[in-house]
């Protein structure tokens, strides 16, 4: 298993103040040196990029992240159901394309930081793609949380993508949503774990 490049200078960060825990006198040094050696491993797990094969089926649409279902619900009236997912700090943080298409558009918006199991998260600062596909576009949205404010994304307009292809990362607990196309249902309710490029949230109708 990999670990995203985002999460070095953290891991680093926490290897640095162990060793430097080692030249600190007792009782702070090994506590010192305990707590960067507990830091660096949180931190090596939190970024961890696991390597998953997505299900070769087009008529899918597979969960962007990792995390828990919070929401399935119409919110756009010209659009269909709505999927958001909570990312707490123990699941992987790596967004995934729901299904094969071309980003046709980023959007970077400013907004909050609401606790992001909250409702009220929607309006946080969030990032979305814009997935162009042969049966109508499919948007996934990285938002930030209370502690997750920082967002990265690896596509540009015009990027190819596979389904269950890697684009982004959310730094610490946030959410990921997934906004489906009239013409796509979903699989998935309130409650159920899903998992990024493997579970199938949803289906296209046609």
């Amino acid at each position: 298993m990999s670990i995203a490049l985002e999460g070095l200078p953290f891991i680093l960060a926490g290897i640095a103040l162990a060793a430097a825990g080692y030249f600190v006198p007792r009782p702070y040094g090994p506590a010192l040196a305990a707590s960067g050696l507990l830091f660096a491993c949180f931190c090596a797990y939190f970024f961890r990029n696991p390597e998953r094969v997505t299900p070769d089926d087009p008529k899918l649409l597979f969960s962007p992240g990792d995390g828990r279902v919070l929401s399935v619900k119409k919110e756009n009236p010209e659009g269909g159901d709505t999927i958001r997912i909570f990312l707490s700090i123990f699941d992987v943080h790596i967004q995934r394309a729901p299904c094969a298409g071309t980003v046709e558009d980023i959007r970077l918006l400013p907004g909050s930081f609401v606790a992001a199991m909250k409702d009220e998260a929607k309006l946080n600062a969030r990032n979305i793609v814009k997935l162009q596909t042969p049966r109508g576009a499919v948007e996934v949205e990285q938002i930030t949380g209370l502690i997750a404010r920082r967002i990265r994304c690896w596509v540009k307009k015009g990027d190819p993508l596979q389904a269950g292809e890697r684009y982004g990362l959310i730094q610490f607990g946030s959410q990921a949503a997934l906004h489906l196309p009239p013409n796509a249902k979903a699989r998935v309710q309130p409650g159920d774990r899903v998992a990024g490029g493997l579970t199938p949230v949803a289906e296209w109708k046609d």
